[in-house]
């Protein structure tokens, strides 16, 4: 009998833990590449319930969690570092680091881009090119290498700070005028672009006509290419100041949404068996580096940049017209879940608010942290888990 209650037990725990670990966001924007995650049934007190904090060092890099680890980047003494925590305590299961300059060009510096986990490997691309496959249970290195180095790419004003995209056996790079992909077993390169200088984005993937593309964004264009081969399929360009096209794309059916800051605006692309053809292009809605997100045909987004007068807007995705803008957020990040977003301001305010297209109708605000915030906050399995800038990190109870 106690051998059938202890297998009954087991049973449960198993099924329990499979169901905690059903909200995983292992990688940038989460599983979607879209800022939604799938989680439902989550809220947050007007005073959130702290469970954990740690301090992980000078950085950006938002979080992916995965198998009950959590992962983040951070520099300090002239490393940058990749954190591995526990996801319910914060506890530091190990932490890899490498040499890597600060690179505090017009702003504090540190590290940029989020890891990417896939299957029992985490990824991480550093702004200088170093490029490191790591085991996400023990943190011991697989393979490491300089894609920078080994191409002759051009090193972005701030750095490269997309996160490796995961396609099949590769990872898609925005490393190069088109990016770069690696085979994700060794670190080979398979393909590679012109060495001109790369955008800040995430590679985005899309599927046309049955072949699976990477949408990539450089210092001047939006470039489409095949995953297997880098082959260039179509090219939309897009001039922004200094280069800067660091928001990820958003695809809707056949439509591809672009936004830049630095009083570039968005575009609304119509794809088609050649080139994008413009739907429309405004200055409605300018995502400086934090994308937005699309909810039942609506955009919801910060319009401006950081040193500017910034807002939360909704926008129409079909036509780019204004439905409302809340100046009291400011600027910040968000994500997206169950329809309510999930708003870090710069200031470290955490705002829930209701994707409502109709007005900006808040749930709750708490003062959470201090200092710069411009990193995404993430949810996941029931905690909320947001940073600022010197590398402060809280978990929130979710559930």
């Amino acid at each position: 009998m106690k051998k059938l209650i202890h297998s009954s037990c087991l049973a449960a725990l198993t099924l329990a833990t499979s169901f905690a670990m059903a909200a995983d966001w292992p990688i940038w924007r989460g599983p979607t590449y879209d800022g939604l995650s799938t989680e439902k049934e989550w809220k947050l007190s007007a005073e959130p319930k702290m469970l954990w904090e740690t301090e992980v060092g000078l950085g950006f890099s938002s979080f992916v969690v995965g198998e009950g680890r959590v992962f983040t980047t951070g520099h300090a003494d002239d490393k940058d570092r990749v954190f591995c925590l526990e996801s319910l305590s914060g506890k530091v299961l190990w932490k890899h680091e490498y040499k890597a300059d600060l690179g505090d060009k017009y702003y504090e510096g540190g590290t940029s881009a989020t890891p990417t986990i896939d299957g029992d490997k985490v990824y991480q691309l550093s702004r200088w090119g170093d490029l490191i496959c790591l085991d996400a249970a023990t943190g011991k290195v697989v393979w490491e290498k300089n894609v920078q180095k080994e191409t002759g790419s051009s090193i972005p004003d701030w750095g490269f700070a997309g996160s490796p995209l995961v396609q099949d056996k590769l990872l898609i790079l925005n490393v190069g005028k088109a990016g770069m992909a690696v085979e994700k077993a060794s670190g080979k390169i398979i393909w590679k672009s012109d060495t001109d200088s790369a955008g800040y984005a995430t590679a985005y993937p899309i599927t046309r006509d049955g072949k699976k593309l990477a949408v990539i964004g450089s210092g001047d264009n939006f470039v489409a290419v095949e995953v297997a081969s880098g082959t260039p399929v179509w090219s939309y360009k897009w001039n922004t100041r200094y280069g800067v096209n660091a928001a990820d794309p958003i695809l809707s059916g056949d439509q591809l949404f672009i936004s830049s800051g630095y009083n570039k605006g968005c575009t609304l692309l119509k794809l088609s068996a050649s080139q994008p053809e413009k739907v429309w292009e405004s200055k409605v809605l300018k995502n400086q580096f934090n994308s937005s997100v699309l909810i039942d045909g609506h955009l919801y987004g910060i319009d401006g940049d950081q040193n500017s007068r910034c807002s939360l807007k909704c926008v129409r995705l079909s036509d780019g017209k204004e439905l409302w803008a809340e100046k009291s957020v400011g600027f910040g990040s968000l994500m997206a879940a169950a329809g309510r977003l999930i708003i870090l301001t710069e200031k470290g305010e955490l705002v829930i608010a209701k994707a409502n297209a109709e007005k900006f109708e808040e749930l709750n605000r708490a003062q959470v942290l201090s200092g710069r915030c411009w990193s995404a906050p993430v949810l996941a399995n029931g905690q909320l888990f947001v940073r600022n800038a010197p590398g402060h990190v809280i978990c929130f109870e979710a559930k």
